[in-house]
């Protein structure tokens, strides 16, 4: 595909460039660096989801066919350059991308027109924040082992949902969570699946439990449900098609969203280079070596994730683009802690009872990483996936 910029997408740039610099100061240039919603930040992120609302910076790649929901339209050349721009301003990292890139498009192709129109506003605007229900102790990466539990009320006409997820990330900032549910009894793997939207606040009925990680911040939480209510008309793409809705969530997440991520990549090895020039370990021919490795593959994945976007829907590019970006991002990690030698062991500053835990960018770059290869599926699934829906190969017995 044609990829180039044109005159209109300079113009769009100059748009986004100004809005950008205008409104990243501040408290909103405070947030630089700072994992959405950690501690004592939570209130600034949701001004800026806000503030990018208020913009029309929210859902530029939304299907328009259905309607405008408050925000602009864009082309992927524009919201390639909107990525850009907003990673050249170090711009907040964002609380609101789940409803954005995975609940929006989701219901711009599975919900009705009253779903669309009571969540898809709200989100342009930056108002309601939403998290993802699907991974569970039993179920992570084999998703059609969900257990969570969804009866139809005889009386109210909607769903109690009881059961268990895990890996949720900001459940302790969302106001909606988008539930995968199993509300046909006895059913297995992916029959009898649904796909409901769940209002986060329940006391007594939904508890949420931050899960504390080695880079000391806590993005992921536990959410118990118990009986917690989801109205008839929240659920989306029919009772028992859950699995089809989910599935096309998947490819959401894992298509242009992933382009977009690798120009985060692209400034986080560029930081490590900065790095191995300033300690003098580029000099090492192996350390240097890894460090071409490392951008050459990067090139690799850019020039992969233009042509599945340009190409036919193909049922294995989500699996490719995870097994290549999952593993090269953990490896750079590995690289950002190598490339600082010793230094690398200490501490931006002392610890103290006010900063008990105080990690600097490739320390947190390096622990966080370590889960790359898992969540979202891990490498071992997704190399299944291609095997079996791609190669065509035996699929491998379960149980």
């Amino acid at each position: 595909m044609d990829f180039a910029f044109g005159a209109e997408d300079e113009r769009f740039r100059g748009e986004a460039r100004t809005w950008l610099d205008e409104q990243v100061t501040g408290r909103f240039a405070a947030l630089r660096g700072l994992a959405p919603g950690q501690a004592g930040r939570a209130a600034a992120h949701r001004e800026w989801e806000r503030a990018l609302g208020a913009g029309g910076w929210i859902g530029l790649g939304w299907d328009r066919t259905h309607g405008t929901y408050g925000n602009r339209a864009a082309t992927l050349t524009q919201q390639v350059v909107w990525a850009e721009e907003y990673a050249r301003a170090g711009a907040p990292a964002r609380l609101g991308h789940i409803g954005e890139n995975l609940l929006a498009p989701t219901l711009l192709a599975y919900g009705d027109s009253a779903q669309r129109s009571r969540f898809l506003p709200a989100i342009a605007q930056g108002e309601e924040l939403w998290c993802q229900g699907y991974s569970e102790p039993d179920a992570g990466s084999d998703l059609a082992g969900v257990r969570t539990r969804a009866v139809r009320d005889p009386g109210g006409g909607g769903y109690r949902i009881t059961g268990q997820k895990i890996w949720t990330s900001l459940a302790q900032e969302a106001d909606w969570c988008f539930v995968l549910a199993r509300t046909e009894p006895d059913s297995q793997r992916h029959h009898g699946l649904s796909f409901l939207l769940v209002p986060m606040d329940q006391p007594g009925r939904i508890e949420v439990r931050p899960i504390r990680q080695m880079t000391g911040t806590a993005e992921f939480n536990e959410v118990f449900f118990d009986g917690a209510v989801a109205r008839a008309e929240h659920l989306v793409g029919g009772a028992g098609h859950g699995w089809q809705v989910a599935m096309g969530l998947l490819a959401v997440e894992r298509g242009v969203s992933t382009l977009v991520q690798q120009i985060g990549f692209a400034q986080e090895l560029g930081r490590v280079v900065e790095q191995a020039l300033e300690t003098g370990t580029a000099r090492e021919p192996v350390l240097r070596d890894r460090l071409v490795r490392q951008w050459a593959e990067l090139k690799v994945m850019r020039w992969n994730a233009l042509r599945t976007l340009g190409a036919a829907r193909d049922p294995g590019a989500p699996s490719v683009a995870k097994l290549l970006w999952g593993g090269w991002h953990q490896r750079l990690g590995e690289l950002a802690v190598e490339v600082r030698g010793a230094a690398a062991a200490l501490g931006p500053m002392c610890w103290t009872a006010e900063h008990p835990y105080e990690l600097d960018a490739s320390q947190r770059l390096f622990l966080f990483s370590r889960a790359d290869t898992i969540y979202g599926g891990s490498d071992e699934i997704q190399r299944n996936i291609i095997a079996e829906r791609v190669l065509h190969l035996p699929k491998e017995a379960r149980r």
